[in-house]
């Protein structure tokens, strides 16, 4: 038996010899043939099949292979075929170097002779993780941080510990059933992502000697900023505001921080011009095949200003320069939410299933699937409830035409659907109360107004409760107002007006904000203010409040119930056809007078025909003479729709200037 042992063990060890000398002559012509082609390259595709083709055991070729193919993905299979060449380079590479990288550090002569295959190991290890991360296979990418990890790099050129961190991180909502190596609850996922920040400075520490002989005195910083930056988004997510605020200082003293989650973490504080500053810094600092996240908050920041133009520009922006590469499917949503605060609900509706219609890559970013689909279906409902207000909009007497009850009750049926749809994907959410509920989280990608669109049709008294607690234990000074006008806004629906009413009378008289950046906060407690009046208050109060709301954000009047007073005047051509425009105008839900006041906007309407076509310039002033619409024009032939369009447009709605009947909303 030992014989046959010995004689095994003997014709082993002969075939390696000869099959490692057998290979020396391909792999030298290799290593030299590489030298003049970089895996980028666009040579590196074929030189890849010919280096596979010299020796098809050695690592090389399989590495010029898995690199230039995800250099060049920018979806899912294409991630998905870069990985099996890299993988295999990534084993092949370790099987033949193993021992060269275990000893690297040992010595300088060590590390001079290996420098290039510990290079080539890095690459391929990152560019490997990158692939896995990006088609969401984190469990692999834990694997090959393990199989990094257990060289025990003295210099950990590739940041093993900070990236298990930030997968743990970004995959906190998960539990060990869906990937092996989580812990079955956010907390204990966070537990972990902070041990491994904290580890790797203890690393950084430890090995700093050695490191400053071999790579020079200083070069612990650079490590420790990467630290850092991971330590302030975990702290930004756990609530620990001044520990975040340090770490992001620290990387701004140093110049490496990232100016897009600083702004975001300001977003998160209520420091909405910080953070739209912040934002803008590195709205063109990211690759061509990442998302990049300023061109979704800063549209989102511009609809709190009520800036939705700027909003709709940028997002159009992002998504020419996109194309369809990750991130197109994320401005997208972006679009359609600043379509829809500007009152295109039509363009809001087409964008918004442009994007349902995606599958978006979720490179670069924690944002992740679970998110994209629920901020679609949320912003569906939102649209679903504004489609239902339109139609009461533009049909004064809605509760008497068939019509129209006929599309509200299809309508209501869609929305109910829709409510379902987010419930079970609430349910499924462990983290619901931190990006949901808690209202500006810096993971969240919804805003304050959809969150109150998707609880308000539930408990009442569940969310005045919780917000009554938001209030006393968050320390976010800027976002209590918000806290309170949720609470002031549940009350009123579970029925307790009067106190409601106290609280918005309140909160008008101390809030103290950005007027510039806070338009919607401001319109919603206008809005508050404007029903409470009409039920608990005086007329006067009620118009008050209910200009104050043109005034501040026009756009959103027409889909609140709440009826305005205008004056409206029209000149230039009047003809059958320009009669049926106004006709048709008038017969929307506004309170048409004869003589304004300080609470009546003043429309002025002048239509002029070119041909078989007219053309309406419209100008509007509120109540208290402050511009709303300048010169808005609007080419029309056809009646039908016209006039409701152009109600639409008295409220500062944009829109294309040749007026087609499916661009009016309907």
């Amino acid at each position: 038996m030992n014989r046959w042992l010995l004689l095994i063990y003997l014709l082993l060890h002969v075939c390696t010899v000869s099959f490692s000398q057998g290979n020396a002559a391909a792999r030298y012509e290799i290593d030299a043939k590489r030298a003049g082609v970089n895996p980028l390259d666009k040579d590196a595709l074929p030189r890849s099949r010919e280096f596979i083709r010299l020796d098809s055991t050695y690592y090389v070729g399989y590495m010029y292979e898995g690199i230039y193919k995800s250099d060049r993905s920018s979806d899912y299979l294409g991630f998905k075929n870069a990985i099996p060449p890299l993988r295999k380079a990534f084993l092949l590479l370790q099987r033949d170097f193993r021992t060269n990288l275990s000893v690297l550090f040992n010595s300088p002569q060590n590390y001079m002779q290996s420098m290039n295959k510990y290079i080539d190991f890095l690459q391929i290890s990152n560019t490997l993780k990158e692939c896995y991360d990006n088609i969401e296979m984190p469990d692999s990418v834990m694997w090959v941080m393990d199989n990094v990890s257990r060289y025990n790099f003295p210099k950990d050129h590739l940041g093993v510990n900070t990236t298990k961190a930030w997968t743990y991180h970004r995959n906190r909502f998960f539990t060990a059933e869906k990937f092996a190596f989580l812990k079955n609850s956010v907390e204990e996922n966070e537990k972990l992502a902070f041990g491994y920040c904290y580890y790797a400075l203890s690393k950084i520490a430890a090995n700093r000697v050695q490191n400053d002989l071999w790579f020079g005195p200083g070069q612990a910083e650079g490590d420790r900023m990467n630290v850092y930056h991971y330590l302030a988004l975990l702290h930004s997510y756990n609530k620990n505001y001044d520990s975040s605020e340090y770490y992001y200082q620290r990387l701004a003293d140093a110049g490496t921080v990232s100016w897009n989650n600083y702004g975001t973490e300001k977003h998160e504080l209520g420091e909405f011009a910080v953070s739209y500053e912040y934002l803008n810094r590195d709205k063109y600092k990211y690759s061509q095949k990442t998302l990049k996240e300023p061109f979704y908050y800063i549209p989102m920041l511009d609809v709190y200003g009520g800036r939705t133009k700027e909003a709709m520009d940028l997002c159009k922006e992002a998504i020419t320069n996109a194309g369809s590469t990750p991130g197109f499917g994320w401005y997208n949503i972006a679009l359609s939410r600043s379509y829809m605060y500007d009152g295109q609900l039509d363009s809001a509706e087409y964008t918004i299933q442009k994007a349902a219609d995606f599958k978006e890559i979720h490179i670069g970013t924690t944002l992740t699937q679970t998110q994209y689909d629920f901020t679609i279906s949320l912003l569906k409902l939102q649209l679903s409830e504004k489609k239902i207000a339109l139609v009461k909009f533009q049909n004064k007497g809605w509760w008497y035409s068939p019509s129209a009850l006929y599309k509200i009750a299809g309508l209501k049926f869609q929305k109910m659907l829709l409510q379902y749809v987010l419930i079970n994907q609430l349910a499924a959410n462990p983290e619901r109360d931190r990006t949901v509920y808690d209202l500006f989280c810096g993971e969240s990608t919804t805003t304050f107004d959809e969150a109150y669109s998707l609880i308000k049709d539930f408990s009442p008294s569940y969310f005045i409760k919780k917000y009554e607690n938001y209030q006393k234990t968050d320390t976010r000074q800027n976002i209590q107002r918000y806290f309170k006008l949720f609470t002031y806004k549940m009350q009123w629906i579970n029925g307790d007006e009067k106190e409601a009413f106290d609280g918005y009378k309140q909160l008008v008289k101390d809030v103290v904000l950005d007027t510039a950046n806070e338009k919607l906060f401001l319109a919603r407690l206008y809005e508050g203010l404007a029903k409470a009046n009409e039920e608990e208050g005086t007329e006067r109060d009620e118009l008050f409040y209910t200009n104050a709301l043109y005034e501040t954000y026009p756009q959103l009047l027409p889909f609140t119930g709440i009826t305005a007073k205008m004056k409206l005047t029209t000149s230039g051509i009047d003809d059958d056809k320009t009669q049926q425009v106004v006709k048709e105008l008038k017969k929307c839900n506004i309170d048409w007078v004869d003589e304004a006041d300080a609470t009546t906007a003043v429309a002025q309407l002048n239509f002029i025909k070119k041909g078989d076509t007219y053309e309406a310039i419209l100008n509007v002033k509120s109540g208290s003479d402050l511009p709303s619409v300048i010169d808005q024009k609007m080419i029309f032939k056809e009646t039908e729709g016209a006039g409701k369009e152009l109600a639409l447009r008295l409220f500062a709605k944009s829109g294309a200037m040749v007026f087609e009947k499916r661009d009016a909303g309907n």
